[in-house]
Order: C-alpha cells, then structure tokens, then sequence
C-alpha cells in the first residue's frame, strides 16, 4: 500500500438555507502507512471535520479522498459502516462508551461487531489491552463508575481491539495525568512498530506533536503545510 490516505483538493462546505460554510478547502496531503501524523491548529480550523472524512463518517464536496485505497466518495452509508469496522479505529474526545456496558465489554464490543473470534481470543486481546492502558483493575466496572481519565483508557483500547491499519484520535490525552499520557503515547508506539498501525491525531498536546512523525496545520479550513 503506497499511502494509508490521499487527499486530492478535497473540500467541504455546509448548507445552511442559502449560506455556505467552507469548513475545508482544496486540502491535499499524503500519508504514508505506519505514520504518527497530528493535525493542529485553533478551533474550528478543520480539524474535526478533517477527522470526519478520513473515518468515513462525512463525505467531501469536492475533490478525491482515498483511504486505505478506498475512494470513499463511492460507498454508501452502509458501505461506509461496514469500511469503518474494518479498517479504523476512533478515539472520541467524549469517550462515547456504552453506558450499559462493562468497561470490558466495551473494549471487547469491536470484536463482536467486526471479527470473529472466539471467547477465549476475545478475552485474551481486551485484557492485553486493559492492562497496556492501565484498566485491568476497573474491567468490571461501568462508565459511570470510572473517571474521565479512565474512560479515556478505555477508549483508546477499544480503538485498538480490532487491530485497525488507522486510529483516529481526538484530543486522546486530554482528561490525562502527565505519566498515564506518556504511557499511552508509548502504547501507540508499540502498535506502529509491531502491527503497522498509522495513527492521525487531532491535538493541542505537546507530548503527542513532539512524538509524531508530521504535522499538519490547519487555519480556516486551509492546510498550512507538513513539518517534520
């Protein structure tokens, strides 16, 4: 695969009556598969929407965008789904567990959507995970029983239960303490190194800009340029 995502003058612009909000405008970038890549910038500069079109969860209104060598432009709404839960993982800045769900059951409920595994492999993977992020001890427990520095763990291992070729992450170390941030930096490291996992973050943090490969900056939807 020569690129994980290729962005070609790719713009989005909202309809609201008759006015036009341009959100993104004729961006083009490329980025190559096991790249930690972060996207900067101030608020509502793009970033979000940026993130949206990669997961499929948007489409451009204008120009190409493929991503694991998917024009995503062609799929329809279930095909979308379908590419998503195979393909990416999401890191939500809000977390977005399932309330009625164990913090196990959480992590494990990719597994259940996506792939088919068996019991003893699904347990095996999400504990390997809970335990990489720190949340072995609070398995049992519901959302509203951890904090918001422990859903935020437990975020970033659902995202990566299913061994997606990209993680998408939003503020992924935002409701952190400074030692759990690190630890969860080096995890991504660790899943880049040894599964070839690319991972695009949307962040103000500089312990994640330090980390990464390239970044990118955003202003009024227009994209500044790559750094290394």
């Amino acid at each position: 695969m020569e690129n994980i995502v290729t962005a070609r003058n790719i713009s989005r612009i909202y309809r609201n009556g008759e006015v036009l909000t341009t959100a993104l405008n004729h961006v083009s970038f490329e980025i190559k598969p096991g790249s930690l890549v972060s996207f900067v910038g101030p608020s509502g500069s793009g970033k979000t929407t940026l993130l949206n079109l990669i997961g499929c969860l948007d489409t451009p209104t204008e120009g190409e965008l493929f991503v694991v060598n998917q024009d995503i432009s062609t799929l329809d709404f279930k095909e979308r789904a379908k590419f998503r839960g195979e393909n990416i993982g999401f890191i939500f800045q809000d977390f977005n567990l399932i309330p009625v769900l164990t913090v196990f059951e959480n992590v494990e409920f990719p597994l259940l959507m996506v792939k088919r595994k068996s019991k003893k492999e699904r347990k095996k993977i999400v504990l390997s995970l809970l335990e990489g992020v720190g949340m072995i001890d609070q398995k049992d427990k519901y959302p509203f029983q951890v904090s918001g520095g422990q859903k935020q763990r437990a975020a970033v291992a659902r995202a990566l239960t299913t061994d997606p070729l990209l993680v998408l992450a939003d503020e992924p170390t935002a409701n952190l303490d400074h030692k759990t941030a690190y630890k969860i930096i080096e995890l991504m490291k660790t899943f880049r190194k040894e599964k070839g996992t690319s991972f695009l973050f949307s962040t103000h943090d500089t312990k994640i800009v330090d980390s990464v490969d390239f970044l990118y900056t955003l202003e009024d939807g227009t994209l500044m340029g790559p750094g290394e």
